[in-house]
């Protein structure tokens, strides 16, 4: 899969995400997610909160966007190095196991802020639609034209299964109606191994990958 080069707009407009989106994890560490406004986070980085507005909808999402940057173009770019003879359903798995899992320092204190309150975790489990598109692009590709409305519904079933499995992570089941086990102040304890629960609901959809690929 070939991509082009991002023009000097795009690579401002990256850069001015990557402003928005730094600012907003530092603010929230420093004074509690609570105590963050838009505009707080639109200073830090150097931009007006209209500025801020084209980028994110809230600040739960600048926030969370912090450990889930690029994520989605990560899965796609990992399927798609995938040598061909890699059965389809193995390679998507392991390529969303290891973004979901292979997390530095800044990601894991980032996650630990968002387990803290619902709006965040809310705003984690809606940022897995983002991997549909990407994923889309290069399942069709690798299963040619005749197969783009079927890379579509896959991707979607992947992206559906990610937030299934961190939904059982982050609310684990035996807790209906509440938002997880709690630790003091409010943390959420994220149950089990997250690479069990996103193979567990990845692996309903092997058998219409393998059907795509004949």
């Amino acid at each position: 899969m070939t991509t082009r080069a991002p023009g000097l707009r795009e690579r401002k407009k990256q850069a001015t995400r990557e402003a928005l989106r730094e600012a907003a994890l530092r603010l929230a560490v420093e004074r509690g997610p609570d105590q963050v406004r838009v505009e707080d986070i639109a200073e830090a980085a150097g931009v007006s909160p209209r500025t801020y507005n084209n980028y994110f909808a809230s600040r739960e999402q600048a926030i969370v966007s912090a450990v889930t940057a690029d994520r989605e173009a990560q899965i796609a770019a990992a399927v798609a190095v995938r040598p061909a003879r890699v059965r389809l359903a193995d390679a998507v798995t392991e390529a969303v196991v290891e973004q979901y899992t292979n997390a530095g320092e800044r990601e894991r204190e980032a996650l630990l802020l968002i387990t803290t309150q619902a709006a965040l975790r809310d705003a984690f489990l809606d940022a897995t639609a983002g991997i549909e598109p990407p994923l889309a692009a290069v399942l069709a590709e690798r299963l040619g034209d005749a197969g783009a409305h079927t890379a579509r519904v896959l991707a979607a079933s992947v992206a559906a299964a990610v937030r299934i499995a961190l939904e059982g992570w982050l609310k684990p089941a035996g807790n209906a109606g509440a938002a997880g086990k709690f630790a003091a102040g409010g943390l959420v304890v994220p149950s089990g191994s997250l690479p069990d629960q996103l193979r567990a609901a990845l692996a309903p959809l092997a058998p219409a990958f393998d059907a795509a690929e004949c």
